[in-house]
């Protein structure tokens, strides 16, 4: 055991949990039952008995963890039935390989650490991504522990197939990754031995097709990628418009009779459908679409000009592809790499699949999310003690968990050692602002999301600092010494010009405040262990893990949610975020309690009699008929960017009549905000659309006849992942009656037993 006692202590200790009691004794515990049904036709895709998770969660979180997280095969005893048997995997390795790396001065430190990661696991204050609870601690499989990669590709046959080869792989090892194609010559250009390159597009199809193929960690989830090219490059216009002419495509099969619904069983023969993509962007490219200047757009090989376009045309290009089928989205490339902690490495050319991490090509990025409503005590108080600590013990799991897991190729395994590049972040943040009776889209409310981003941020990087004095800086600190501590810099002075923080918690503030001086400080003498620190993901799984009402940075989708219940059947409920609220906005109980009725009956609050008419932005959601202004989703991403190491992961949703004008404006918007990425998505501008909200009952049927889902407002996001549902073994009985055929081919005989169920299957 390594627990080297002479060195600094990082500084674990214990805010939950106290010596001698086990962190699972502090909750209480039941055994339920797992089961989700195909949505299709209501038969069983999934079920697994008398699973065991703490009273508070909720039957959605037992079955996404049963299904997904569990391991070992269904209906063996090896498999997985309790959360402790998973939390302990986790936080027990996890443990394991910090002690014998030397992170923890002494065995109480050790202690203290996997105790307090359990309560955290646990009590569903945070969560880590998906490839954490898919492979650590398991027998057998490749610890792949990061849900984000950032591969390269050159300008070789070669390099092109092993592109399709690494992706694989981290699809397989249930993650995602990104790629920016632009050093593949264009299919302007001529090959060494006569004719004409192919061009980036066409690549892409082979890399489509395998990305629809493959399923991630053997389990429900689809590939995720990213596909970016840059706006010189000669073939951009057909990047931009690949996906809308497929679009089009699907329209006329959908027209013609075909399932084209996602993943129906006709849509696989569109193209393009497995990615995202986006555009790099220029501060000069910008430019010129402001000066209504031309546009050169250069050769791969020689960077000559192979044409030039008005910047404006390509420009409105973007928006009206964007506007027909929400793709591509838009990456401001010289805000990225403004904000680069390691420019001696090479510059940031490309991302993960939703755009939240962005680093060196050929790097990863493990996540983890916290959920910032578990910190809102019955007195409407934000904990930030409990806070900053979660931060610290997240943080340092992730630390320990990228220098000892696998990783999918040799040079991402190099880079990641040598960077060490984490992402934390947060969910939960739309529902915690509606529970503070605070509108998402205010001066007030940004305030609030920029001072918690910054206070995440800004610890991060002090328990880096410390966890420095102890470990050592990231390998590749020495080289980018410079870039690493002038980022920190601007990290620190940006926290001082947050806007309207007066609205804000004042501990929470000081706090925020006080930890960029000590991250500043401490890495100016110590240096920081990891290069990059956060990010805000879209936390879709383990956000359904957590029971969060709104996923990373969004607002709440709707005041009204479908709940499954123990023993079957399910239930419209009002978000019980909605009377904390009302609480919070000084309304008394019977009037809570009639306005809550109305929603439930209404199906929304807007024309409720009981509720003030200033009070009615506290409850706008992504959808329904009290939404928040698309430019609201914008400034939100806007006031929490600069306490990000990363991005943002986020889909800006747009309603049906928005013009291709409207979309224009707000990537323009985008950038002058100094955001690093932006997608949208214009409703009904896809064939497929999974997510949809509820009607009152007098609309329901209102479509001659068709169900409530197919008449519903419809919405989407960016696809993260695609859930597919998978057979599930039933054995059969020891005894049963069988059927024995014969055939023949050609002179050869053979005999065919067939053995049945009970009920003749």
């Amino acid at each position: 055991m390594s627990l080297a006692p002479e060195r600094l202590s990082i500084g674990i200790r214990r805010h939950f949990t106290t010596p001698g009691t086990h962190p699972y004794d502090q909750v209480s515990w039941e055994r339920r039952d797992a089961q989700i049904k195909n949505w299709k036709d209501g038969t069983v895709a999934f079920e697994q008995l008398g699973v065991e998770f703490p009273t508070s969660w909720s039957l959605n979180s037992t079955n996404i963890v049963s299904q997904k997280y569990f391991r070992g095969t269904p209906g063996t005893a090896e498999r997985e039935n309790s959360m402790r048997q998973v939390i302990d995997r986790v936080a027990d390795t996890i443990t394991k390989w910090g002690t014998e790396c030397g992170y923890f001065a002494d065995q109480l430190e050790s202690d203290s650490f996997r105790d307090e990661l359990k309560f955290i696991l646990v009590t569903q204050r945070a969560a880590f991504n998906s490839p954490v609870w898919f492979n650590i601690g398991v027998e057998g499989v490749p610890q792949q522990a990061s849900a984000c990669f950032i591969l390269a590709v050159d300008d070789t046959m070669d390099a092109i197939l092993n592109w399709y080869k690494e992706e694989g792989t981290i699809f397989k090892g249930g993650s995602g990754s990104g790629i920016n194609l632009s050093n593949i010559r264009s299919s302007a250009e001529h090959l060494k031995g006569g004719g004409t390159a192919s061009g980036p597009v066409s690549f892409m199809r082979g890399a489509d097709s395998s990305a629809g193929t493959i399923k991630s960690g053997g389990k429900t989830r689809r590939a995720a990628k990213m596909v970016i090219l840059n706006v010189d490059h000669p073939d951009i216009e057909e990047f931009i418009w690949c996906k809308s002419h497929e679009e089009k495509k699907a329209r006329a099969l959908r027209d013609a009779g075909f399932d084209m619904d996602l993943d129906g069983k006709d849509s696989f023969s569109v193209q393009y459908q497995n990615a995202n993509n986006s555009v790099r962007v220029t501060d000069e490219f910008m430019q010129a679409v402001r000066d209504d200047a031309d546009w050169n757009l250069l050769a791969v090989k020689d960077r000559r000009v192979v044409r030039s376009i008005r910047a404006r045309d390509l420009w409105r290009q973007m928006a009206t592809a964007s506007w027909e089928c929400a793709d591509p989205g838009l990456q401001f490339d010289t805000t990225i790499n403004k904000w680069h902690t390691a420019h001696a490495a090479g510059r940031i050319n490309g991302s993960n699949p939703c755009s939240e991490y962005m680093h060196i090509d050929n790097s990863a990025c493990n996540l983890a999310s916290i959920n910032l409503l578990k910190y809102l005590d019955d007195n409407d108080h934000f904990d930030v003690e409990a806070y900053s600590h979660t931060i610290e013990v997240m943080f340092t799991a992730q630390e320990i968990l990228v220098g000892n897991a696998d990783y999918p190729t040799e040079k991402i395994a190099e880079n990641s050692r040598l960077f060490r590049q984490l992402g934390l972040g947060y969910a939960n943040l739309g529902a915690l602002l509606m529970a503070l009776g605070m509108p998402y889209d205010s001066t007030g409310g940004r305030a609030w999301a920029a001072a918690l981003t910054s206070l995440m941020t800004g610890h991060a990087y002090a328990t880096s600092a410390r966890t420095a004095s102890r470990m050592g800086p990231f390998a590749g600190y020495s080289a980018n010494e410079r870039y690493m501590n002038n980022v920190l810099r601007m990290h620190r002075d940006a926290n001082k010009e947050i806007d309207n923080i007066d609205v804000v918690q004042q501990d929470l503030v000081d706090a925020a405040t006080a930890s960029w001086d000590a991250a500043v400080r401490d890495g100016e003498e110590f240096g920081v262990r990891n290069s990059q620190a956060s990010v805000l993901a879209p936390t879709g799984t383990i956000g359904l893990m957590m029971d969060c009402d709104t996923t990373g940075i969004e607002p709440d989708l709707g005041l009204v949610k479908f709940k499954k219940l123990v023993g079957g059947g399910n239930m419209t409920i009002v978000n019980q975020t909605v009377p904390r609220a009302l609480k919070q906005l000084g309304y008394e109980g019977p009037v809570v309690e009639r306005i809550v009725a109305y929603i439930d009956e209404q199906k929304t609050i807007v024309g409720s009699p009981d509720l003030k008419a200033e009070h009615l932005p506290v409850f706008a959601c992504s959808m329904g008929d009290n939404t928040i202004h698309y430019e609201g989703h914008v400034r939100m991403m806007g006031a929490t960017q600069p306490f990000l190491s990363g991005a943002i992961s986020k889909t800006v949703n747009m309603p049906e009549d928005a013009s291709i004008e409207d979309i224009e404006a707000l990537h323009m918007l985008s950038w002058e905000l100094g955001i690093k990425a932006v997608a949208v998505y214009r409703d009904n501008c896809k064939v497929g659309q999974p997510l949809s909200t509820a009607k009152k009952d007098s609309e329901k049927g209102s479509n001659d006849g068709g169900d409530a889902t197919n008449s519903a407002t419809q919405i989407i996001e960016r696809i993260v992942e695609r859930v597919v549902h998978q057979p599930v073994r039933q054995k059969l009985p020891r005894s049963r009656r069988g059927r024995t055929f014969e055939f023949r081919v050609a002179d050869c005989k053979g005999f065919a037993t067939i053995g049945e169920y009970a009920d003749g299957r």
